[in-house]
């Protein structure tokens, strides 16, 4: 985001990104869940770039709830790219779980997401797949996703982009604009958007993590003026930032004075 961001120079390193991982770590395919909203979109035509239509597959997986207009979205978008798809129908397993269990809203929304990953990456070890990720950047850094549900994958080719990028980003690819321009929704639950549960627009909340994680600004007052946000908005949004960090941390593991595992081990000879 910002001045500096060049969507095409963006796609050029992102398809090179998944293109490599898949292939240094041995795997030909990737799945994703396909929502039938931007980030989604975006990630599959990534990988589509990448690694070619064949070798990637669209999961539906909707709810019982679940709007109507998703699924449209997302069979527009396999369509447009050329994917095969796959629909997995989460009512029966996600009411049998809830079903002697008075539950919010929250909690059932996160049971279905952290459900959906699952399924994704069944699918994935079915078919010796690599699970593409959707959460954008924005969304990493407010805390806005379900912890080992929709934060779960094998790569994510949108954690470096805000939701801006993401967005212009779209348009470059060719995603509808009925995708690009309707209002974000992970689709817990009917009426559900991200920006009525996040309180702050994604437009906003960009402007401000720009000013505090690209730039390293740190005076409440000068965010505030360079974003355009109400202090409190600031601060709102340092918070969730503070407050959600676990979801953006390995396991908390006390390694009792050893050293860490390495990440690839390279054998010598002699």
């Amino acid at each position: 985001m910002g001045r500096n961001f060049n969507a095409d120079d963006a796609i050029a390193r992102l398809t090179a990104f998944v293109r490599d991982f898949a292939a240094s770590n041995g795997f030909p395919h990737v799945v994703i869940g396909l929502s039938g909203g931007v980030d989604s979109s975006v990630s599959a035509a990534l990988g589509v770039r990448a690694l070619g239509s064949d070798d990637v597959l669209g999961l539906i997986m909707p709810y019982r709830s679940s709007s109507p207009e998703s699924e449209g979205h997302a069979l527009d978008v396999a369509r447009l790219l050329g994917i095969a798809t796959e629909k997995v129908d989460l009512t029966p397993m996600i009411d049998a779980y809830f079903d002697s269990r008075e539950v919010s809203q929250v909690r059932r929304g996160n049971k279905l997401a952290r459900e959906r990953m699952a399924v994704l990456f069944d699918i994935a070890s079915r078919d010796r797949r690599l699970v593409l990720g959707t959460s954008n950047k924005t969304e990493i850094c407010l805390g806005y996703s379900t912890w080992y549900g929709d934060s779960a994958c094998s790569l994510n080719p949108l954690g470096g982009l805000y939701k801006r990028d993401v967005r212009e980003i779209a348009r470059r690819l060719g995603v509808p604009d009925s995708i690009i321009a309707k209002k974000p929704t992970a689709d817990l639950w009917p009426g559900q958007t991200d920006e009525g549960e996040l309180g702050v627009s994604y437009d906003l909340a960009d402007r401000v993590l720009n000013e505090i994680v690209e730039k390293g600004e740190r005076s409440q007052v000068k965010i505030s003026a360079a974003a355009g946000a109400d202090e409190q908005v600031v601060r709102k949004i340092v918070d969730r930032l503070n407050g959600f960090l676990y979801k953006r941390s390995l396991p908390a593991t006390d390694l009792l004075g050893r050293r860490p595992i390495p990440e690839t081990v390279v054998l010598i000879d002699g």
